[in-house]
């Protein structure tokens, strides 16, 4: 992990790379939230999916960032959670 932890501090030197980076962070934030609450609540990607009626293929594209889900995709992730998502703009 320290090499990985090396070279992406090199490349944050980059004034694009850094831009990139940080219009990123929300998204994995927000993705590392819901991994965390669907795994202290012992659910599976299957089981979250079916307890709100997707597909776990669903779960796994979001969870994984290969797909940029809607408000109210992430608000049904949320209530099958039992949880609320607050936006604030900064």
């Amino acid at each position: 992990m320290r090499q990985f932890d090396d070279y992406l501090n090199d490349q944050l030197k980059n004034d694009e790379f850094k831009k990139e980076f940080e219009s990123l962070k929300p998204k994995y934030e927000l993705i590392q939230q819901i991994i965390a609450e669907r795994t202290n609540q012992n659910l599976s990607q299957k089981a979250l999916a079916e307890k709100i009626g997707l597909k776990q293929s669903h779960i796994s594209r979001l969870e994984s960032g290969n797909y940029n889900p809607s408000l109210a995709f992430l608000q049904k992730i949320a209530e099958g959670l039992g949880k609320k998502i607050h936006i604030v703009l900064e």
